[in-house]
């Protein structure tokens, strides 16, 4: 923002004491909301350039409903949508073409800051591909009701007239939990979406990989099925599961496309409807090494001996412990004794993180993810994420210094080694 002129360099200073090692998320942002405060104030001064222009007119489809959405929810105090007065809640016309003027100028200036945002984001892209970098992303298979998606397309989710859902997300019962998850996300009106040739999902994904190089979708057996649950059950025991068009929409992608790198999530609960859809697009699923010692190992698909190319090779993912901190905190007295014998050799903390980082790397699967905090073999502090707890998750934090000196050498030599230069 200095450098283009819309902050001066002593409006960055004193910066703040921001942690060692963890994100303070309302640290950061107080410390950014005053530096887009001042820079659109500079905007507005310098006026609307072609950039900026463009950018509106690119992104319109989506921009103008974000907008709009965040510049009311400031306007009504953060509340959500569906306790906005009527007029907003239901979009109509008479309230959305007479918008007072405080409301206008927020939504200039949320487009200011999507500009600034994306602007950032294509110097970044441009400064990985120079360096032979590939920016993985990832797209969320539900969105929440609270929501600009949900707000401006309420026809495409199962809501009532009131524009409240009737049906939740979630997943069933199994071995992990005697009543399922439920998530409480809307669900999508596939009939609809049919009827749009899937327009909402066909722009989204398109969006996406023009700002990834590739794409890991979550919950991705939900393009096969879906657990819907009635919205006045406390659980996810009484649900159904719903069929669902993923086949559709993805040959519909296919004739659009010239490729679709895509990743599938397919953790959990798959079954032959989700593997058939995976097979028939050629996506790879995920194989993380961190579940293939507990249970049986010679059949698991998690476990080395039965990667497939076609895959991509994890030491853990980020809803898991890092793999020191399962070692010494959750590991089964089995699955060390299968992890050794696999091995051939005892394993320790010390090394734990070392030899699963080898195992995923001499996997045949066509790529590898190791997780930072694998990298530095970092224990239960370096956790990212504790699925179904609210609080203190995404908040671990690499700083510059971090690391060994020696750390880039070492990954040059597996990386070599391996055959994935």
């Amino acid at each position: 923002m200095a450098r283009d002129g819309f902050v001066n360099e002593c409006d960055l200073h004193p910066t703040p004491d921001f942690p060692a090692g963890s994100v303070d998320y309302q640290k950061v942002a107080d410390y950014k909301n005053k530096l887009l405060d001042k820079g659109y104030v500079q905007f507005k001064v310098s006026g609307e350039n072609d950039m900026y222009l463009q950018f509106c007119a690119d992104n319109s489809w989506w921009l103008e409903n974000y907008a709009l959405f965040m510049a009311l929810k400031d306007q009504f105090g953060g509340c959500p949508w569906n306790e906005w007065p009527e007029v907003f809640r239901y979009r109509l016309n008479d309230a959305m073409n007479s918008l007072s003027d405080d409301v206008g100028e927020r939504v200039r200036k949320e487009k200011f800051i999507q500009f600034l945002l994306f602007q950032q984001w294509r110097e970044l892209k441009k400064y990985c591909q120079e360096r032979d970098i590939f920016i993985f992303g990832d797209i969320s298979f539900y969105v929440n009701y609270d929501s600009a998606d949900v707000w401006s397309n309420p026809e495409i989710f199962k809501l009532d007239h009131d524009r409240l859902p009737y049906v939740v997300a979630g997943v069933p019962p199994d071995n992990f939990s005697e009543t399922g998850q439920r998530w409480g996300n809307p669900v999508y009106n596939w009939d609809v979406l049919r009827d749009t040739k899937f327009k909402w999902w066909v722009d989204r994904i398109r969006f996406n990989l023009s700002y990834f190089d590739l794409v890991r979708i979550d919950h991705f057996r939900g393009f096969a099925a879906v657990w819907e649950i009635p919205v006045d059950e406390p659980t996810a025991e009484k649900g159904q599961w719903q069929e669902t068009p993923g086949h559709e929409l993805f040959s519909l992608l296919v004739d659009q496309f010239k490729s679709l790198p895509i990743v599938a999530e397919d953790l959990g609960y798959i079954t032959p409807d989700v593997k058939f859809l995976m097979e028939a697009f050629g996506f790879p699923g995920m194989k993380p090494l961190i579940f293939a010692f507990e249970g049986d190992f010679e059949n698991t698909p998690y476990a080395p001996p039965n990667h497939i190319k076609n895959c991509v090779a994890y030491t853990g993912t980020h809803d898991c412990n890092t793999i020191r901190g399962w070692f010494d905190n959750e590991i089964s007295r089995e699955a060390r004794e299968k992890l050794e014998a696999f091995l051939g050799r005892q394993v320790s903390s010390v090394t734990v993180s070392d030899e699963m980082i080898q195992l995923s790397m001499m996997s045949p699967a066509n790529t590898a993810i190791l997780p930072m905090q694998d990298v530095l073999n970092l224990g239960k502090e370096g956790r990212l994420n504790y699925p179904g707890t609210p609080e203190g998750n995404w908040e671990w934090r690499l700083s510059e210094g971090d690391w060994p000196s020696d750390l880039a050498d070492k990954l040059n030599e597996l990386t070599r080694k391996f055959g994935r230069g």
